[in-house]
């Protein structure tokens, strides 16, 4: 007599509950597995970076809160913790970093000097990982952004270092996609603007537009680098101003074929950054998406499986975009077990992405297409309530992880014999 462990019983009842709503479950998951998902660097060390002498965030709005023991103080220990992660997620991953970690060697090297060896330690630790690489010029954290401006800087000398500093990023980009044989999406965003009422916004974004033209002259084979422009409606110290709001760099990114990066923290807490999809997918060949968690303005928590997170994967499901949309991550708490935000976070995007592949498009369209609209809203309804759970451990025992809540142990004797053992 075979004996079927409890998973796979589940997972046969909800492939054939699936099927009856015309839903391949097998076929949900090869997608899923070959949808990659860009991790962030900067939550295992609070944004910090490696650079000498002082590595800490400051400027741009942007702020950590918390202090959870055992953050990584080193390279080595930022690319323990990635490990760790990587083994509490299935499916395919990338890791985004930022500029200001690479391995300086104790040495100061100034943003506009930095150069691919300072990230080949990344390029073979990502061989080694079977991850791929996307990469951020660092426009914060540094003497030349503290009065809140960079590439919209008034003075032609710090808007020259910052547009040095993007060369060499694109540059350092290049690098990574030969060597892992793969694009490099290179992303810019730039922490410019005002606490108060501005009066030369006109001035500030023409210097914006004439720094990035100086910057994309420079023309990279799209096989091994894109570049992407972020937009931020507001953050704390430019709440009156941004120089890079959503309507300068969409208008730059379609007229001068820039991929558009979409962060869900950085629009109008009312906003639907979902319901953007549809529209700049019809204008631009492909997008960024930095996936957030903004409570009150763009605070950055771990991304849960929200509505706005599952409306931003139906909306790519159902365009049929998986190839044209790519997903990245962007958050960070410093108040819980970092290597914890990480895996949370990102098994919600999946998740996320997960619901949006079994959702029963095809008998959906039909009943709009019938103006049958009782009959969407109720079939919607019931796909909440379907057995997505089994379909996801499925997922988890297939990628050999974890299934369900079991990786919260895995974390939590991690944290004894490894992070509680940091000193603070």
């Amino acid at each position: 007599m075979s004996h079927h462990h409890p998973s796979d019983i589940a997972y046969a009842m909800a492939r054939e509950k699936y099927a009856t709503l015309g839903v391949d479950t097998d076929k949900a998951l090869e997608t899923l597995h070959n949808v990659p998902i860009s991790i962030h660097c900067w939550q295992g060390d609070d944004v910090g970076g490696f650079e000498e002498p002082d590595s800490s965030l400051s400027g741009g709005g942007i702020a950590v809160t918390g202090n959870f023991p055992g953050k990584a103080r080193s390279i080595d220990e930022l690319r323990r913790d990635l490990e760790e992660v990587l083994n509490l997620l299935p499916g395919k991953h990338r890791l985004n970093l930022h500029a200001s970690y690479g391995e300086f060697g104790g040495k100061k090297t100034e943003r506009n000097a930095i150069r691919p060896d300072h990230f080949q330690g990344w390029i073979d630790w990502a061989k080694h990982s079977g991850v791929k690489l996307d990469f951020n010029s660092t426009f914060f954290s540094h003497p030349l952004a503290n009065d809140g401006f960079t590439l919209s800087h008034r003075d032609p000398a710090v808007r020259e270092f910052w547009i040095a500093h993007a060369g060499c990023c694109r540059a350092i980009s290049e690098h990574m996609g030969k060597e892992l044989n793969d694009t490099v999406i290179h992303n810019i965003w730039i922490p410019d603007g005002s606490k108060d009422l501005t009066v030369d916004r006109f001035l500030h974004r023409s210097l914006l537009k004439e720094s990035l033209d100086r910057i994309f002259e420079t023309k990279y084979d799209r096989r091994w680098v894109k570049d992407s422009i972020e937009s931020k409606l507001f953050g704390i110290g430019s709440e009156a101003f941004v120089t890079g709001s959503h309507e300068f760099y969409l208008a730059y990114g379609i007229a001068g074929g820039v991929m558009i990066c979409l962060d869900m923290g950085h629009f109008h807490p009312t906003e639907s950054v979902a319901d953007k999809i549809s529209s700049l997918l019809l204008f631009s060949d492909e997008l960024m998406l930095h996936v957030s968690r903004g409570i009150r303005w763009d605070s950055d928590h771990v991304v849960t499986l929200s509505d706005e997170l599952l409306a931003l994967m139906q909306e790519i499901v159902r365009a049929g975009a998986l190839q044209r949309v790519h997903i990245g991550l962007d958050f960070f708490d410093a108040s819980i077990n970092r290597i914890g935000a990480w895996v949370v976070g990102t098994r919600a995007a999946r998740k996320a992405l997960l619901m949006a592949l079994l959702e029963p498009i095809e008998q959906l369209r039909k009943l709009e297409r019938e103006q049958r609209y009782f009959e969407r809203l109720a079939l919607l309804e019931e796909t909440r309530m379907m057995p997505t759970g089994a379909v996801w451990d499925q997922f988890c025992i297939q990628n050999a992880v974890p299934p369900a809540g079991e990786y919260i142990d895995v974390i939590r004797k991690h944290e004894k014999a490894v992070l509680l053992r940091r000193g603070q």
